[in-house]
């Protein structure tokens, strides 16, 4: 990429649309555009359509979503659908109409079918049901991946889909009711500790599998695929490895400094039995995750909301 394009990246506030920014102001890139939801609405069809028009960026990367964890998936099922399908639509026909030749779309390892064989590979999409708990996320997600390929497909369009494992790290959701299984731990444990807690409480049976990437390796992985020109299909990126969620509560109890013991509540759902990634493609392209997960579980915890 031209250090003096213009690159959009959306959601720029969110975690992963900061990671982008911080990861392309460090490599110099110098026409960086960002706008904040009372700046551009997303959800505004011809607010899009008109700033993509007026600004036409060479490059753009999706990372604005409506996201949230198992709880806020189920309980706001419609919201979750419907307004993650007016983002993506609204962006990826805009870009086009605007002329832009070059997209990534940011995707989430849900879209995958619930029971998939292990690791999961691309070419598994649409092979089976969908998890339940996040299928109307799931299904916006999937129809993102399609409009990209179609636009390809009938216009020669080079708008490439990613599919980021389980993410943490800087400018996370450490909201209890709305947050994903890892800050939600790293918060728990912190105020336990806080308050000389002798047990915290983790959700499920402590059983279920999952893969973690620190967000900063994903916005590396994504500045690589955009700058090495890559236009193929669907490409996961993730770590290659998982751990349990009980491994993870322990790993984040050790950081934590957290010395009592946890209660795993039975009564909350699981989820996906297990998640993990095939990179295998990722890993042909020449790019591999660089971040432990204890090192980045330290990263995040120190660059915390609720510590500084």
């Amino acid at each position: 990429m031209n250090k003096n394009a213009k690159i959009f990246v959306t959601g720029h506030r969110g975690m992963v649309g900061s990671a982008i920014v911080r990861r392309l102001q460090a490599a110099g890139y110098s026409q960086i555009l960002t706008r904040a939801r009372a700046e551009l609405d997303l959800l505004d069809q011809q607010a899009v359509h008109a700033y993509l028009a007026a600004e036409k960026p060479d490059y753009i990367f999706i990372a604005a979503a409506k996201v949230g964890g198992i709880q806020a998936n189920n309980q706001y099922r419609a919201e979750f659908l419907y307004q993650n399908l007016l983002i993506e639509t609204n962006l990826i026909h805009g870009a086009h109409l605007a002329g832009v030749q070059r997209l990534m779309f940011l995707g989430s390892s849900c879209i995958y079918p619930r029971d998939c064989p292990q690791p999961i590979k691309e070419e598994y999409l649409l092979t089976g049901p969908l998890e339940q708990t996040n299928e109307p996320y799931a299904i916006a997600k999937i129809a993102g991946i399609k409009l990209c390929e179609n636009y390809n497909r009938q216009y020669g369009r080079q708008y490439v889909s990613v599919m980021p494992t389980n993410l943490y790290g800087p400018n996370d959701n450490y909201d209890l009711a709305n947050s994903h299984v890892l800050p939600a731990l790293i918060r728990k444990a912190h105020e336990a500790n806080l308050r000389g807690d002798s047990e915290y409480v983790v959700w499920g049976s402590g059983t279920p599998r999952r893969e973690f990437l620190y967000v900063d390796d994903l916005a590396d992985a994504c500045m690589y695929l955009m700058d090495q020109g890559y236009d193929g299909p669907l490409v996961n990126i993730g770590s290659g490895q998982d751990v349990t969620i009980r491994e993870l509560a322990e790993t984040v109890m050790d950081v934590v400094g957290f010395q009592g013991r946890i209660v795993y509540d039975a009564n909350k759902p699981d989820g996906t039995p297990r998640k993990l990634l095939d990179v295998s493609r990722l890993a042909s392209l020449g790019w591999n995750a660089r971040t432990s997960l204890r090192d980045g579980i330290r990263l995040a915890y120190d660059a915390a909301p609720f510590r500084q």
